[in-house]
């Protein structure tokens, strides 16, 4: 009895640790991402790579030139955030950076009372049309 305790033990483990392993995550996106075309649009998640694949779908271009599109993009997007500009994007909404101010916070469990300091958050702001569209 014992042995082959261990030994489903071991097998449900190694499932396990497949399923949460590096590759596991992109084969879980990749189920989403099967769903939201399968008719559940608004569960899952959009990964990278699948924006690559919709980008080279819609323009013609290879899946490398997509790719290097897309990373272009983004490089350019986050670089004008951390510059502090804002950044919009026509029919998704805007990007911005807001200052947080200095607050007295409360450390869950100790009920300790802590100073926070003033840092940057960055904000979105959707786009008129796509609430509508929601």
């Amino acid at each position: 009895m014992t042995k082959k305790t261990t030994k489903a033990a071991a097998s449900k483990k190694s499932e396990g640790t497949t399923s949460r392993g590096g590759n596991g995550g992109a084969t879980r996106g990749r189920s989403a991402g099967g769903n939201a075309e399968g008719g559940s649009e608004r569960t899952g998640k959009v990964a990278k790579t699948q924006l690559v694949e919709q980008v080279a779908e819609k323009t013609g271009l290879t899946k490398k030139q997509s790719e290097e599109a897309v990373s272009a993009m983004l490089d350019v997007v986050v670089d004008a955030i951390r510059s502090g500009q804002s950044v919009g994007l026509p029919g998704l909404g805007t990007l911005s950076v807001k200052a947080t101010a200095a607050r007295t916070g409360v450390r869950p469990g100790t009920s300790e009372k802590i100073q926070i300091p003033a840092g940057k958050k960055v904000a979105f702001k959707v786009a008129s049309t796509l609430k509508g569209n929601l």
